[in-house]
């Protein structure tokens, strides 16, 4: 089960809003087969690792699946979606036995493909490695079950806890190989949202050029659409939504989304927006207030907090929270502290 985790999460920023799934198939105590969901509408985990048996063994390859037992890190599918049901195809080659790590929430399968497998007279075991699964897939989780993105707190703070310097100035805080590993994160995320302010004092293009993957959505918050358009966020190279109070409409790349109540429930209005655009994760950069939007709303799960070595005595405060840490470790000359919301 620990290598079907492993084979998932190399579905990593390509597979939303599909979960990340691995499969393996055990012969004789032997893994002869390995598989994962690599893109969305494509393949599934258990159909790439029982390919795998196959392309492998060539004509034994029906008779030894017959012997055989299946892991697979999230309950198989019962349903025709993209693709056809997954314990449908584990009946039809009779793998007799499948080891699953949680099950599925999502409401097409949510126990039916367990009990479609019993029902065929095949052995399953539950729950093995559950957390670890469960933890892998919090996004999709996050999204089946509270109808809202998984959304994730990113920023740098000084050793003295200050997020900016005063004066709409720009200072760079974290070391390089964090800026390096924080593209690797926006390539594993749907979305990333920073505020007015920091679109328009940092001007950041938002996309993943020091990380080989796709760049996720912008999203910035403008409420009277004052942002200039000579900004990297106008320059089309990317999908950009921009809420504001004043409009609804597409310009190429760019979608404008009006919210109605600005002074009430924003952060839960633009977290159900993307929940109906089906953006699975997003990822807060900024600026200080519109993390405190967030925090103050409880609308937060994850926490990357990259703490450097300067001190500089004044600033802008960084935000505040409180949550349980579950890492902390050395990236370059910074320490990475990780935190989930515990409420």
């Amino acid at each position: 089960m620990q290598r079907c985790i492993e084979l998932a999460e190399l579905g990593a920023g390509h597979v939303s809003p599909n979960p990340m799934v691995g499969s393996v198939v055990v012969h004789n105590d032997k893994i002869i087969g390995e598989g994962y969901h690599k893109q969305y509408g494509q393949n599934h985990a258990e159909v790439n690792a029982i390919r795998d048996v196959l392309n492998k063994v060539g004509e034994q390859g029906e008779h030894i699946l017959k012997e055989s037992t299946i892991f697979v890190s999230l309950e198989p599918c019962a349903h025709f979606g993209k693709t056809p049901p997954c314990a449908d195809l584990i009946i039809r080659h009779g793998i007799p036995k499948v080891v699953i790590g949680c099950p599925d929430p999502f409401e097409h399968v949510n126990g039916r493909g367990i009990e479609k497998l019993r029902a065929a007279g095949i052995e399953v075991f539950e729950n093995v490695l559950r957390e670890e699964c469960e933890f892998l897939n919090r996004r999709f989780f996050t999204r089946v079950k509270k109808q809202r993105p998984y959304i994730i707190l990113k920023w740098a703070q000084t050793r003295d806890h200050y997020f900016a310097p005063e004066g709409n100035k720009q200072k760079w805080i974290s070391s390089p190989l964090a800026k390096v590993l924080s593209h690797k994160w926006r390539s594993e995320e749907d979305a990333i949202l920073v505020g007015k302010k920091t679109a328009l004092i940092d001007n950041p293009q938002l996309n993943v050029r020091e990380w080989p993957g796709r760049n996720p959505r912008r999203i910035v918050i403008d409420r009277n659409l004052e942002l200039p358009e000579n900004l990297h966020f106008f320059d089309q190279s990317q999908g950009t939504i921009v809420f504001n109070s004043k409009k609804t409409e597409i310009h190429d790349q760019i979608k404008y989304l009006e919210v109605e109540d600005f002074d009430h429930y924003l952060p839960q209005l633009i977290s159900y927006q993307l929940y109906l655009m089906d953006i699975q994760s997003l990822i807060i950069e900024g600026g200080a207030k519109t993390l405190d939007l967030f925090i103050k709303a409880g609308l937060w799960d994850e926490a990357r907090v990259f703490t450097s070595e300067e001190f500089w005595g004044k600033g802008i405060k960084a935000p505040e929270i409180k949550g349980r840490r579950i890492d902390k470790t050395k990236v370059g000359t910074d320490a990475l502290e990780i935190f989930v919301n515990q409420a």
